[in-house]
Parts: structure tokens; sequence; C-alpha cells
């Protein structure tokens, strides 16, 4: 699924420059980015794409993210403990493992990826998010 980091190594394409979070590295506090995140340290924040259509966030399966991730493409291999918007394409990976709501447009989950939370379908969820609209109740 990962083949390398110069291709996305992914069916979810990529788009800009590429920030890398490392192994090991840990940072606190809430991220704003454009272009492509990955993540292989661990972040204890919010995670937020800044008005880029095109914007990545890539877990790997050695990242951990403690905070909601907001971005139009996310894949996870790693582990959130927060809810996840994705307005575009989210793919939860073999090793994915989120503790959390998943607000999603298109969602592809690997055997093997698991979810302790929702699965919550919206066509735009980081605009109902932001507007506070609540579609956990099937409505």
């Amino acid at each position: 699924m990962f083949k390398g980091r110069g291709n996305s190594g992914s069916s979810v394409g990529h788009h800009g420059d590429t920030t890398l979070i490392a192994a090991g590295a840990m940072i606190e506090g809430n991220i704003r980015f454009r272009g492509t995140l990955e993540i292989e340290g661990e972040v204890v924040g919010c995670i937020m794409a800044d008005g880029d259509e095109h914007a990545m966030i890539r877990i790997l399966e050695s990242g951990r993210v403690v905070g909601d991730v907001r971005s139009p493409m996310i894949v996870v291999n790693g582990t959130v403990n927060g809810n996840i918007y994705s307005s575009d394409h989210i793919e939860l990976a073999a090793k994915a493992a989120v503790t959390g709501d998943v607000h999603y447009n298109l969602i592809e989950m690997v055997k093997g990826s698991h979810v302790n939370g929702s699965l919550v379908f919206s066509q735009d969820p980081i605009a109902d998010e932001a507007q506070g609209v609540d579609r956990g109740d099937n409505s």
C-alpha cells in the first residue's frame, strides 16, 4: 500500500509541497498546512488543511495523532485518537486504528483497519463540522 516517498503509493494522489513529521518527533499544538503532510511521529493537537482543495494528510504506520484531523484527502495507517473529517476521500489502511468518529464523503477501508466510533456520511463533512451540523442522527 505504501511503496515509498517518491510516489504516494496509495490510491489517493497528492499535490504540492510535502511536510514530514519524522519518526521520533513530537509536536504539541495545532497544525495548519497546504500540500501534503506526512506524519511518522506524534502530533498532540488538531490538524487542518488550510484552504487547499488538494491537501492530503498521510498518517503512516508509526504515526500517532491525538486530536481532530481535517483535510480533503486523508490516508491513515497509524493511530488517530480524535474525529476525522474528509471532504474528498479517506483511506483506512490495514494498520489504521481510529478512536473517534469518521466523517467522510468517500471512504475506503482495508481489512485489518478498525474504527472505535461512528462512520458518518456527508457530501462535505468539513463544511458541516464548521457550521455545527451533526449528521450522526442519520438525518
